[in-house]
């Protein structure tokens, strides 16, 4: 390779427009567009100015001479002279470049759109170059190829120089290092490396990629079905979250027009109570300013008779008022308010339905009495050690109606008579219809003393005492109506009450001699469920007694 041929530069920077220029393209500089001061020709045979060129950024050499032909004429017309601002490997973009394929002018001309392209100068002509370039003669047996012809214009644009030596275009495969070099570099840093032309290694490195290319696009294919589904889940979670906000709204409207329309209603009840008890106050008012206006009549001509009258008058009236006077002693009349100010909202009571919506909040005028709650239940004077005991606390208003609502502070201690300093942990279970369920438990038998209060005050009953006895014996046989029906008919099946059946049965039957007439213990006989056993199970004991029922 010769020593001295020198790098040729490719101008590759862009311009506004190639139209723009027109015809004074021969006069005018297509970097700075004005006129040409010290004029350079490039190896496309655009001209610049020597001071854009040395703006321009420089990234690579272009070679455009052919592989084996001869360019000497070509070196002469486009060789430039060494300078200290244009190193031999500087390159840049030229100003007539228009991209790849549609739109690219002519390399040479700059003014008309390319038709065909040099396969050996790698130069995009027009038809007018195209025909001059056929007619010199160093250049007339160049290769020229269509542009339509050339494959998705994909080998359009400027060759592929080294990035080692930047004169060179990249035409060679280094098998070794696996990668693309230049004439320069098999005889430099890749020698003796095998290496052949690209369009001769391109098959099999292409077959190469191929096959990785085909086991590539099932993933592609995957993954646009899954952004298919991902697509069509996110448009399906859009609408899903429309519906359920629909929804969400539809439900809280519904809700709002409920809560309005309760409160409505308790405002209503409101003023209606208010009426109520205003209309009570009004008649109880007139009622006792009447009795007020009798009372000051009887009693100013009583005192006026006193003082006025004669003897005479006095002794005839005398019936008179007296009668008068005690009639007036006699009214009964109230010197309290008769209805009271007691009007309370209650937020977290339930209040029924409204519009198809569960709504909360009632409004209350009763008010607990505790001298009007009562107490109920079996285990009010009975109870057993180690066993559960309870009763249920009712609460009422001074009416003595109940109050139908809970909410209320309820104390209730339960305390050994003979050791006050260890009470007994209770439970107070509020049942929100103005009954509490109170459960203890004792753990020795004894006495105890049983308290329970409602704002600090005893209910009705309260104090009082219970007596626990020990735990009771239990019973071994089975509460029952009569042995016939416990034990399924078996005729040697005895009870304790001793009673029999005709036909050679050994208990008793409903109706028969010795039932009791009512259900009992067939162990013991006794009625009562919750009692103790008194069979003892001893020599003296029947022996008929020790055969009962288990169900």
């Amino acid at each position: 390779m010769s020593e001295n041929r020198k790098p040729l530069l490719g101008f590759v920077h862009k311009v506004p427009d190639a139209n723009a220029s027109g015809s004074s393209g021969k006069t005018h500089c297509p970097s700075c567009l004005g006129l040409f001061k010290a004029p350079r020709l490039l190896p496309c045979l655009h001209t610049v100015c020597t001071t854009c060129l040395e703006k321009l950024e420089p990234f690579s050499v272009v070679d455009i001479r052919g592989g084996d032909s001869d360019t000497s004429s070509e070196r002469s017309i486009f060789q430039e002279p060494k300078s200290r601002s244009l190193q031999p490997q500087i390159g840049i973009l030229c100003p007539s470049l228009r991209g790849e394929g549609q739109g690219l002018v002519c390399d040479l001309c700059s003014d008309r759109e390319v038709e065909k392209r040099c396969q050996t100068c790698k130069a995009n002509l027009c038809h007018f170059c195209c025909q001059a370039h056929r007619r010199q003669k160093k250049t007339m047996y160049h290769s020229m190829v269509d542009l339509k012809d050339l494959k998705g214009y994909s080998r359009v644009g400027k060759p592929i120089l080294c990035p080692t030596h930047p004169a060179e275009e990249l035409r060679l495969f280094c098998e070794l290092c696996d990668q693309p070099v230049c004439r320069d570099c098999v005889v430099g840093e890749h020698r003796e490396h095998p290496y052949d032309f690209t369009s001769n290694v391109i098959h099999k490195h292409g077959d190469s990629v191929r096959e990785l290319l085909r086991g590539t696009q099932p993933h592609v294919e995957a993954l646009e079905e899954a952004l298919a589904q991902i697509k069509t889940m996110n448009s399906g979670l859009q609408e899903r979250v429309e519906a359920v906000a629909a929804d969400v709204r539809t439900f809280s409207e519904g809700y709002i027009k409920a809560i309005e329309e309760h409160r409505d209603k308790l405002l209503q009840q409101l003023d209606t109570i208010r009426v109520q008890k205003e209309n009570s106050l009004q008649l109880q008012k007139a009622q006792l300013e009447q009795l007020l206006a009798d009372m000051r009549t009887g009693v100013e001509f009583t005192e006026h008779l006193l003082t006025s009258g004669s003897d005479l008058e006095i002794l005839i009236t005398k019936g008179v008022v007296v009668e008068r006077l005690q009639k007036l002693n006699k009214v009964e009349y109230s010197s309290r308010p008769g209805v009271n100010d007691k009007i309370c909202f209650s937020p977290r009571e339930k209040a029924g339905q409204c519009r198809g919506y569960e709504v909360y909040g009632t409004i209350n005028t009763k008010e607990v009495d505790p001298a009007k709650c009562v107490l109920q239940g079996e285990d009010l004077q009975r109870a057993r050690e180690k066993q559960t005991t309870s009763f249920t606390l009712l609460c009422k208003d001074a009416s003595g109606e109940s109050l139908g609502r809970g909410g209320e502070d309820v104390q209730v201690a339960v305390v050994p008579k003979d050791k006050k300093d260890s009470p007994i942990r209770t439970v107070v279970q509020d049942n929100k219809d103005g009954s509490y369920h109170v459960s203890f438990t004792p753990k020795e038998a004894g006495v105890y003393i049983v308290w329970v209060c409602i704002r600090e005050q005893h209910v009705q009953g309260s104090p009082f005492t219970v007596t626990v006895r020990r735990k009771h014996r239990s019973h071994p046989g089975v509460f029952h109506c009569c042995t016939f029906c416990s034990s399924g008919g078996q005729k040697t099946a005895r009870c304790a009450c001793g009673g029999t059946m005709p036909g050679g049965y050994l208990g008793c039957g409903h109706g028969h001699k010795g039932h009791p007439g009512r259900p009992h213990w067939s162990c013991c006989g006794k009625f009562i469920e919750k009692s103790d056993c008194t069979y003892t199970g001893g020599q003296s004991a029947p022996r008929s007694l020790l055969r009962t029922v288990a169900l």
